[in-house]
Parts: structure tokens; sequence; C-alpha cells
């Protein structure tokens, strides 16, 4: 089952992939790319994952991991 917890997991591994900063597209694309079974089997999930990733980038936000940076557009890890 895919969680909240495991979608900032999928979060920082794309941004790893991408050099430690990615723009929001770029990291779905990555999450898509490498878990696409797993979330076609999340239920539910499948239709709004795309939003909970964001959500999950704001709570990885709070915990001080990330930062986003305006002009780019990028999500950044500290």
């Amino acid at each position: 089952m895919v969680t909240q917890d495991k979608l900032k997991i999928w979060v920082i591994e794309a941004l790893k992939a991408n050099g430690n900063a990615a723009r929001v597209p770029d990291i779905a694309k990555h999450i898509w790319d490498n878990h696409e079974s797993e979330l076609r089997l999340s239920g539910d999930l499948f239709y709004t994952w795309q939003y909970a990733m964001r959500w999950a980038g704001q709570t990885l936000q709070k915990e001080g991991k990330l930062t986003k940076s305006d002009p780019s557009r990028q999500w950044v890890l500290k």
C-alpha cells in the first residue's frame, strides 16, 4: 500500500536522482517511472497520487528536509 510516508521517500529518491533538485513534473515522472505498479495497486490513491506527492513535499519542507526555490520552481534537498 502506498502511504504518505512512502511518497516522502519517493520524493527524496527522485530529488537525489536529479542532482538533489527538480521541478514537480520531473519528480512525478521519476516516481511514475519507478513505482508505476505500486501506484496502480494503491486503490483510490491512484487517482490522487500527484496531489498526495505535493503534500509529501510540503511535509518534507516543514521537517526541514527540502526547500522550494521560487524563481526556478524546484524542490531542493537540504
